[in-house]
C-alpha cells in the first residue's frame, strides 16, 4: 500500500508538469520511479517496469493535458496532425535502425541538442502573445515536418522520446507561439505514446496493477496543470522548460560519460 501511495504522489508531480509545460512526462517520471523508491527503503523497480509505467503516464498525461489545452484553444489540429504523423513514422524508423549505430555518440549529440534547446528557451521571442489565436495560426509545413521527423528519428535511434525538444524548435524554427506549442506538443506526443503503449502492452512489459495509482493521479493532475499553465506568463513557462530541458541534457551526458 505504501508503494502504491508513493507511485500516486509521483504521478501527481509528473502529471501536473505534463499539463503545465506540455511535455509527455517521461523526462520527469522515469528518474522519479528509478531514484525515489530506494530513498524510502522500497525495492527499486527494474528498467523494464519503469519504461512500462512511464509510457502509461505519458499516454494518460498527454491525453488529459491536450484535452484541457484544447478547451483553452491552444491546440492546433493541423499542426498536431502534421508533426504527430511525422514523429510517429520517424521514431519507428529510428528505433528499427538503432542497432546499426553507436548509441553513445548519438546520445551525446541528442544531449547537446537538448542543451541548445534549453538555451533557446531563455532567449526572448518577438511578438510571443500571451493569448494567441489558434484559429488564425499559419506555419510552414516543411519546417513542421522536418522538425518532427528529425527529432523523431534521432529520438528513436537513442531510445528517447524527445518531445521536450519539440517545443523550443517549434517556437524558434517553426515560429509557433509558446502557448500553442505547449498545447499542440501534448497532442503530437500522444501519437508516439499510443505506439509505445501498444508495443509494450502486447509484449507484456507493463505491470498493470501499478498503473492504477498512475492513471488515478495523472489524469486530474495533468488537467490541473493545463489550467494553471494559462495563468502563468509565457516568460515563466519558458524559463521552467529551460530548467527541465537543461536538467535532461545533463542527465544524458552523465549516462554517456559515467
Amino acid at each position: 500500500m505504501e508503494f502504491f501511495f508513493l507511485i500516486g504522489i509521483l504521478g501527481l508531480i509528473s502529471g501536473f508538469l505534463s499539463g503545465l509545460l506540455g511535455i509527455g512526462g517521461g523526462i520527469v517520471m522515469a528518474p522519479l520511479l528509478l531514484y525515489v523508491p530506494p530513498f524510502f527503503d522500497i525495492e527499486p523497480l527494474t528498467m523494464q517496469s519503469v519504461a512500462g509505467l512511464t509510457i502509461v503516464q505519458g499516454l494518460v498525461g498527454c491525453l488529459a493535458g491536450s484535452l484541457t489545452h484544447k478547451k483553452l484553444h491552444f491546440v492546433s489540429n493541423e499542426l498536431s496532425l502534421y508533426m504527430g504523423s511525422a514523429i510517429f513514422i520517424a521514431a519507428a524508423v529510428g528505433g528499427a535502425g538503432s542497432s546499426f549505430v553507436s548509441n553513445s555518440a548519438l546520445l551525446f549529440i541528442f544531449a547537446c541538442l537538448a542543451f541548445v534547446a534549453a538555451i533557446c528557451m531563455l532567449l526572448p521571442i518577438a511578438n510571443d502573445s500571451e493569448q494567441p489565436d489558434v484559429a488564425t495560426l499559419t506555419f510552414s509545413r516543411f519546417r513542421a515536418l522536418t522538425t518532427a521527423s528529425g527529432v523523431g528519428l534521432l529520438g528513436g535511434l537513442v531510445g528517447q522520446g524527445g518531445s521536450f525538444i519539440l517545443i523550443p524548435l517549434m517556437t524558434f524554427y517553426v515560429q509557433i507561439p509558446t502557448r500553442i506549442a505547449i498545447g499542440s506538443n501534448l497532442a503530437i506526443v500522444l501519437f508516439s505514446s499510443i505506439a509505445g503503449f501498444l508495443g509494450k502492452a502486447v509484449t507484456g512489459q507493463i505491470e498493470w496493477l501499478l498503473t492504477i495509482p498512475i492513471v488515478l493521479t495523472v489524469i486530474p493532475a495533468a488537467a490541473l496543470g493545463g489550467l494553471v499553465s494559462r495563468r502563468v506568463s509565457v516568460l515563466h513557462l519558458r524559463r521552467l522548460l529551460a530548467i527541465l530541458i537543461g536538467t535532461a541534457a545533463i542527465r544524458m551526458w552523465v549516462s554517456v560519460f559515467f
